[in-house]
């Protein structure tokens, strides 16, 4: 009985993955989000993990919120690590685990790094004490 429940749990858990990565682009290719004007951002907030990674997944909302409270002074960036194009920039920013944050000067200079699920309210405090304002507090 108790291998039954197991295995029931076990199907349920996948099938949530499962829909979760399908309802995620449809590419796995590494993606650049990013404001289009031609303003060159103060930070730029690079991160690294999978569409497939849980808590990776959970930094998604947070790298929009960022996006959209900053502006063109932070350029957000998305590398999927478990893909071909992504493996690259892995290797590049010597990653140990999934997810993890890199914050780059204008010069593109890393100031920071955060491994793990990094909460926006700490982001914040990480622009800020570089300068940046928010673009609405209301936002």
């Amino acid at each position: 009985m108790n291998k039954k429940k197991l295995i029931l749990v076990a199907l349920i858990a996948v099938s949530m993955i499962a829909a979760n990565v399908v309802g995620q682009s449809k590419t796995n290719k590494s993606t650049t989000q990013s404001n289009t004007k031609n303003e060159k951002p103060l930070v730029t907030f690079v991160e690294l993990g999978s569409v497939k990674c849980i808590p990776c997944r959970q930094m998604q909302p947070v790298m929009k919120a960022i996006e959209q409270k900053y502006g063109d002074q932070v350029k957000v960036v998305f590398h999927d690590v478990w893909t071909d194009g992504g493996r690259s920039s892995a290797e590049k920013y010597d990653i140990r685990l999934i997810p993890t944050q890199v914050f780059l000067d204008a010069k593109g200079r890393e100031f920071f790094r955060h491994e793990g699920f990094y909460p926006e309210k700490e982001i914040h405090k990480l622009l800020q004490k570089r300068g940046l304002k928010m673009l609405s507090a209301g936002n």
